[in-house]
């Protein structure tokens, strides 16, 4: 089972899980909304939608946020921990700790990622990453779980910079959107993700005073091993992004189940320089 390991570059509708991605624009959209991502504070409270068929009778769990804009780049953290039930009535701790730092100008990116099962280790990756323009190829340097160089294709976006292209063609009332992400989280290299943009709402009351006056869309992504392959999806979420890149209301299917993650804490952070 993959946990999610970023917000940024994370559905459950049938168009979105048998839709080809080579069948949407692949071009990014541009790096820089109008409204900036907004550096915050978020935690999720995950609760059990849906068992499908496999072991899973029972989940709940918390996600935890962090964007700190460090002035020439964004660090983000995302901490996850879940409880699954099995069928026998085994109670199974599952969690993921996930940090990474992007440089603005989406060229540079960082990453450490450990998945962890009842404590024992279960996935752990670190390494660098480069592209050589906007736009262009690159390559992924790991030195966990092996020391190894990736080719990261043209096109290539890492999270923040994913978010940012998202909201961008919300913006622009595009419906579909195909991006080769890396986010570190894979040892394989870079995932293609498809995204449905569902909406373009105006601005509207809630809970959040600070998220009231912006717009907002609502987003299903599915992600895909990269390459002509990939016709399954390997993970989907739903979300709902306002135009500053802060998200609420995911619906993220594990596969076995699904899960939704409602915003229950949220605060914006100073900048860090």
């Amino acid at each position: 089972m993959r946990l999610p390991a970023v917000l940024g570059a994370i559905l459950l509708t049938a168009v979105a899980a048998t839709a080809n991605p080579a069948a949407a624009a692949s071009a990014p959209a541009p790096l820089a909304p109008p409204t900036p991502l907004l550096a915050h504070r978020a935690l999720y409270t995950l609760t059990m939608d849906q068992a499908k068929a496999g072991d899973v009778i029972a989940a709940h769990g918390t996600m935890g946020y962090e964007v700190t804009d460090a002035c020439d780049g964004w660090a983000v953290r995302q901490k996850l921990t879940m409880t699954i039930t099995n069928a026998d009535g085994q109670d199974i701790e599952m969690a993921s700790d996930y940090a990474t730092w992007e440089s603005k100008d989406g060229l540079k990116f960082h990453y450490h990622m450990r998945q962890t099962t009842d404590t024992a280790i279960t996935s752990q990756t670190d390494g660098e990453a480069m592209l050589q323009r906007t736009g262009g190829p690159g390559e992924a340097r790991y030195t966990t779980p092996h020391v190894r160089v990736t080719a990261l294709p043209a096109g290539t976006v890492f999270p923040m910079a994913h978010t940012a292209a998202i909201i961008a063609a919300a913006r622009e009332k595009k419906h579909f959107l195909a991006l080769p992400l890396f986010d570190g989280t894979d040892e394989n290299g870079v995932e293609d993700s498809f995204i449905v943009l569902l909406d373009w709402k105006p601005p509207m009351p809630n809970h959040w005073p600070l998220l009231s006056g912006l717009p907002s869309t609502r987003v299903n992504i599915s992600f895909f091993d990269h390459g002509p392959g990939g016709q399954t999806p390997t993970y989907e979420v739903a979300m709902r992004y306002w135009e500053n890149g802060v998200a609420d209301a995911m619906r993220m299917d594990f596969g076995d189940f699904v899960m939704n993650a409602k915003l229950t804490e949220f605060a914006p952070r100073p900048r860090h320089c």
